[in-house]
This record gives C-alpha cells, sequence and structure tokens, in this order.
C-alpha cells in the first residue's frame, strides 16, 4: 500500500475506529491512543537534522512532504517560464533535491515539454562522444596580471550576504565548498566568521556599500580591505556595479534582520535598515573603475579582480570597453548577471522589468570583449537562473567560462521558495536571523548536500560534453544549440546569437551601424 493509499485508508477508517474504541473504553484512554501517536511524530521530528522544515513545523510539516511525494505525477501543470521563454518549472527544483540528497534523478516517460513549441531548445550529440573527467573542468583565473592566480571549478556558489541568509545558512555553504573545492561568494554583507569556521574558498564582493571595508562615514577604507584581503582564504574580489534581483538599485537589509553581530561585521549603525547607495564612491567613470580595480590587486597581494554586473545601457558598458583601450588595465574577470536572476527581495517593477536578461546581456558582453581585442585576457562569468548541467552549456555556448548559481545552491540547502526571505520568517531557516529558525538547519548534513549537488553537476556537465564531442565548457560553440523559432523554423545560437569578428570595435568598416551609434556615444571618461 503506498503512501497516499495509507492517508486515505485513515480517513475514512478514524471515525469508525474512534467510535469503536469509545464503546470500549473511557474517553480519556481513546484520547491518548488517538494523541500519543502524533505527540512520539513531533518528538521525531524535533530530533531528526535531515529535514529542517519539520524540525520548525513538527507534524504539521508532514502535509508539505504528501504534496512533495505526489508531485511527480502533477508536476507537468506548474510548469512555468523565464524571460526567454525557456521552460523553468519546479521539476529543475526537484532536480535539485534529487542531487543533493543523492536519490535517483532519472525520469521516465521523455520530455514534459512539447518540442515543437516556439523557444524549445536542445543541442546535438556528437557521433563520437569523448569521455571527460569532471576533475578536468577547471580555468585558472588571473594568469595574464596576478602574483596569486586560481584555478576556478565550472559551478561555484553566487553572491549570497551573511544577513540575508543566516550563519546556519553560510557555515553550511561554505562547509560545502571545502569539500568541493569550489568558491564561495560572501555577496556584499562582508566575511564573517561562518564563511571562515570551514575554511572553503571565497570570493570577496565589495559592493557600493563598501561593507567590512568602511570607515565610519561609509567610504573605501583602503587599509581595512588590505589587512582582510590578505588571508589565504580569500582567492579572488569582485566589485558589485549592479545585481540582477534589482539592478541599479543597491542591495537591502531590512532592520528586522540586522542583529548586533552584522551590525559589527558590516560596521554599519544597529537597528536601522542597510541600504547600500545604488552608486560606487570610489570611483565615478569608466577609468576609474580600472583605476580602482588595479589598486585592489595590489593591494590584496596579486589576487584576481573583477567586476560584477547586469548590462543596463550598452553605451556604458562600451566606456569601459574604451577605457581598457585608453588605460591598459583589464579585469581578470566580469561576472555577467541576468535580469531574470538574483535571490534577493526587491520591488516587482525591478525583478520583472529592469535589466537585460542574462543570455542577452552574456552575448553583448562576449562580442564587445571581442570587438576590442581583449576577449583571451579574462574571463566571463555567468550568473542568472542555473540550476542544470544543461543550463550550463548553453551559457557556455554564449561565452560563459564559468557559473554561478545561488537559487540551486539555496534549494540544496533546502529552500522551499516560500518567498519569506524579506521579512525573517523564512520556513527553512535559510534566509533568517531568527534563532529559533536557524539553528534547526543542520550544518553537517546540509553542507553535505552542497557538496553532492555540486558534485553531481559536475558529473552531468562532463556527460553532456563529452556527448558534444569537446573537453571543456569554453569549447562549446553557438552552433551546438538549437532552437526553434516557429513550427517550421529551427536555427543555432550561430544563427540567434552570432559572435562577431575579433577586432571589429577597431576597424569601421567591420561595423554594423547599431554597434557604430553605440560606440561613438560610449567614453571613457564618463558614464
Amino acid at each position: 500500500m503506498t503512501v497516499r493509499h495509507s492517508f486515505l485508508v485513515s480517513i475514512i477508517a478514524l471515525p469508525l475506529l474512534i467510535q469503536l474504541i469509545s464503546t470500549v473504553w473511557p474517553p480519556i484512554l481513546w484520547a491518548y491512543l488517538l494523541v500519543g501517536p502524533y505527540i512520539l511524530v513531533g518528538i521525531y521530528d524535533l530530533c531528526q537534522k535531515r529535514k529542517t522544515v519539520l524540525r520548525i513545523y513538527p507534524v504539521i510539516g508532514h502535509v508539505r512532504y504528501l504534496f512533495e511525494y505526489i508531485r511527480p505525477e502533477i508536476q507537468q501543470y506548474f510548469v512555468e517560464s523565464d524571460l526567454n521563454g525557456t521552460p523553468i518549472s519546479r521539476e529543475f527544483r526537484s532536480l535539485v533535491y534529487q542531487r543533493a540528497k543523492k536519490v535517483t534523478d532519472t525520469r521516465p516517460f521523455g520530455t514534459i515539454i512539447d518540442v515543437y513549441n516556439d523557444g524549445y531548445e536542445w543541442i546535438n550529440h556528437a557521433m563520437s562522444p569523448k569521455h571527460v573527467d569532471p576533475g578536468s573542468l577547471r580555468t585558472t583565473f588571473g594568469q595574464l596580471n596576478c602574483a596569486k592566480p586560481y584555478e576556478v571549478s565550472p559551478l561555484n556558489i553566487s553572491a549570497m550576504s551573511f544577513g540575508s541568509l543566516s550563519r546556519n545558512a553560510i557555515l553550511a555553504l561554505n562547509r560545502g565548498a571545502s569539500m568541493g573545492g569550489f568558491f564561495h561568494n560572501t555577496g556584499e554583507g562582508g566575511i564573517s566568521p561562518y564563511h571562515r569556521e570551514h575554511g572553503g574558498d571565497l570570493v570577496w564582493q565589495i559592493g557600493t556599500g563598501y561593507f567590512g571595508c568602511r570607515n565610519e562615514d561609509g567610504q573605501f577604507d583602503p587599509e581595512l580591505f588590505q589587512q582582510k584581503s590578505s588571508d589565504d582564504q580569500v582567492k579572488m574580489i569582485e566589485i558589485k556595479i549592479s545585481q540582477g534581483a534589482k539592478p541599479g538599485h543597491g542591495g537591502i537589509l531590512p532592520a528586522a534582520k540586522v542583529t548586533e553581530e552584522i551590525a559589527e561585521i558590516r560596521h554599519v549603525p544597529l537597528g536601522k535598515d542597510v541600504i547600500s547607495p545604488s552608486y560606487h564612491t570610489a570611483f565615478s567613470e569608466p577609468a576609474g573603475l580600472l583605476k580602482f580595480m588595479d589598486t585592489l590587486r595590489e593591494l590584496s597581494g596579486g589576487k584576481p579582480v573583477g567586476f560584477k554586473l547586469c548590462l543596463g545601457r550598452k553605451t556604458e558598458f562600451l566606456s569601459i570597453c574604451k577605457a581598457m583601450l585608453e588605460t591598459e588595465l583589464t579585469p581578470d574577470f566580469i561576472t555577467v548577471d541576468g535580469g531574470e536572476g538574483g535571490t534577493g527581495a526587491a520591488q516587482i517593477e525591478f525583478t520583472n522589468s529592469v535589466g537585460t536578461p542574462l543570455r542577452e546581456g552574456l552575448h553583448f558582453i562576449n562580442n564587445a570583449l571581442r570587438g576590442i581585442g581583449m576577449r583571451d585576457r579574462l574571463h566571463l562569468i555567468a550568473a542568472g537562473k542555473s540550476t542544470s548541467a544543461y543550463h550550463m552549456v548553453r551559457l557556455g555556448a554564449l561565452g560563459a567560462d564559468t557559473v554561478n548559481s545561488a537559487r540551486g545552491m539555496m534549494f540544496a540547502l533546502g529552500c522551499i521558495q516560500a518567498r519569506h526571505c524579506n521579512n525573517d520568517k523564512c520556513p527553512s531557516g535559510v534566509a533568517t536571523q531568527n534563532p529559533a529558525r536557524y539553528r534547526q538547519l543542520d550544518v553537517t548534513d546540509k553542507g553535505v548536500r552542497v557538496f553532492n549537488y555540486h558534485s553531481a553537476m559536475m558529473k552531468a556537465l562532463a556527460e553532456l560534453l563529452g556527448q558534444l564531442g569537446v573537453s571543456s565548457l569554453t569549447e562549446v560553440k553557438p552552433e551546438h544549440v538549437n532552437r526553434r523559432i516557429n513550427h517550421n523554423t529551427v536555427l543555432t545560437y550561430e544563427d540567434v546569437y552570432p559572435e562577431l569578428e575579433t577586432g571589429f570595435l577597431l576597424n569601421d568598416a567591420l561595423m554594423s551601424d547599431d554597434w557604430q551609434r553605440a560606440w561613438d556615444k560610449a567614453s571613457a571618461t564618463h558614464w
């Protein structure tokens, strides 16, 4: 008998059982008989460590897992879409859970997607696939400019701050990163003791608030930065220009989540909303960004330094390109966030209608760097709604060297996407500063799940790359990905997202009119 059948039988049989028992035993006895099992289940829920929801909501939390159990049969009715029309459903969340828990992640009866729908995508396998070792898929950042280059995994933990996430969530993420040898981006909230405890590799993100390296006036403090960035655990530095969740807005940490500890780590006042400015004060123009970046590289002892942005006005990124040419300074990497991505809370106008979607942004930035002949001098990291190995391959075709994931890692921690991240009532202990909630998230178990998810993704990525007949993510080309435009038309990414000729921005004869107009408006001295 299945769980569902048992549940239905119990609903029918329970009233009959109560009536029968009440005729034989006094009410107090059958009351204990009926209530006793619920008490025992509640005690078990509080003592077990694998399911945070049950530790926070004993007994009643089982209703949630009942629905999770029957979901595979009704899943096809809950398909959502991302901004580009590609199916992004609860299926992918289930995939993360399965891989994090090391349970079977295969599914019978083929795709639930109509392959003849407009926007359907796929890759074509090679007639002679290769064997690709998952451990061989690393890329070295900072080879040209840095005294301390760093080997980067194809998949890493995207920027999520302590404060937005709980201490136990940060501990578990970093434990998984330490076990798997991939990096953990701190987010703009600074480096906390929980980032350090397990020794996982860190990318320290420096946002507009300069949290962790600011003076009392909120300005960048070089000495404090040098002191913290010299730690061997910090492998790279990332300057945050903007993020996909709320491009141009700046980060927000509500006062309810600003504890005394967080205030001390960030160097901010206690009991007030922490709102990052929407712009940097350490620089004010494209050339200033590159000089600031070079300063951070020097202060950190020669570690790779880059910046993160969600693409806004194309002329502004082209201004950075012109500044690269004039100053001969280049970042070691650029993280491209998508307007559809982001785990941070924001107004619906920002989440739905501001910022370039990832694929279009990544395609443009890749071509712009090719256009000035500097694509081979730096690496591109793609961030935004990537939870499967296919997502990674698709981004590789558009120029990504590696991928950062936020929601995938949160799902591995046990996030159920309840959307209470911004009110401190997260039911899974992930995005809360309430001790009664975050203490129920078991760091050891969830750290292993983060490691399991990453390991399974590396294996899946290696298998997909092998089927394509290539050996690394950087070898994936636009021609490898197909998209159905309409019922009778199929194009490859080579047609939809064409790669332009290297150096075309330096030769007027090679530029199209739209690129020429944007290039003429760009300036290294102002945005």
